[in-house]
């Protein structure tokens, strides 16, 4: 794992942060230096703090999605701007996954570990599951979810976490298992993240679940339940 950083001292508190959950992370501060890294050791993941004052994350983004020896490398940019947009006059560039500043230590560790499982899923789910819940549909080998037939523009996070409520109907799950299933997070980092990233996503997905959103229970106190009218599956 790679973290770009102008700031050294930025760049030494996210390595610590991720070293001290098991991963191997090398870090550098300046846009130049990137392919030079990743030439002498392939990374999964490049995490960028893109700076909202200076180019250099734009660079190392457009360096990074633009060689197509590089481009299929997953990128988490930590940004306080507008995500995915190079400047005014530049191109739109995406990244894999954008995080917020100033964040947390917790909320960088499940969002590490929420892009890193996007790949293992997608190699895992090539047996085309279909589940069903009343109106949705979740295509487990495609990635995909809808709604009376109409695509949800859910986040990987969230089509994760609609799968795990769907699989267990009517079984409640606490947050440390929705944050075992959805993020990918081991136990022991469950048992040590703040719940309310679980509860944000739950709420984003309400909304984008429309009038079936209702369907999410809260269980007070514990975590959360997928309840289907009666008649309806």
């Amino acid at each position: 794992m790679l973290v770009v950083a102008d700031e050294h001292a930025d760049a030494k508190l996210i390595a610590g942060e991720l070293e001290r959950e098991g991963f191997r992370v090398e870090t550098v501060d300046a846009a130049a230096s990137v392919l030079h890294v990743i030439g002498r050791e392939r990374t999964d993941l490049v995490i960028l703090d893109q700076a909202s004052h200076g180019p250099g994350g734009n660079e190392v983004l457009q360096l990074l999605k633009s060689a197509s020896d590089t481009s299929d490398i997953l990128v988490l940019v930590l940004t306080a701007g507008q995500a995915g947009r190079v400047s005014k006059a530049g191109p739109v560039l995406v990244a894999d996954a954008y995080l917020s500043k100033p964040v947390s230590p917790c909320e960088l560790v499940l969002r590490v570990l929420s892009v890193l499982a996007q790949v293992r899923e997608v190699a895992m789910s090539a047996g085309g599951r279909i589940l069903t819940a009343g109106p949705i549909r979740v295509d487990v080998g495609s990635q995909q979810a809808s709604l009376a037939g109409e695509e949800l523009d859910l986040t990987p996070t969230e089509f994760r976490l609609l799968r795990a409520l769907i699989e267990r109907r009517g079984r409640t799950q606490s947050r440390k298992q929705l944050l075992e299933k959805a993020w990918s997070v081991e136990s022991d980092v469950a048992d040590r993240a703040q719940t309310r990233t679980v509860d944000m996503h739950v709420r984003r997905l309400r909304r984008k679940l429309g009038h079936v959103g209702v369907w999410i229970q809260t269980i007070r106190g514990f975590g959360y339940r997928r309840k289907v009218p009666e008649g309806v599956e």
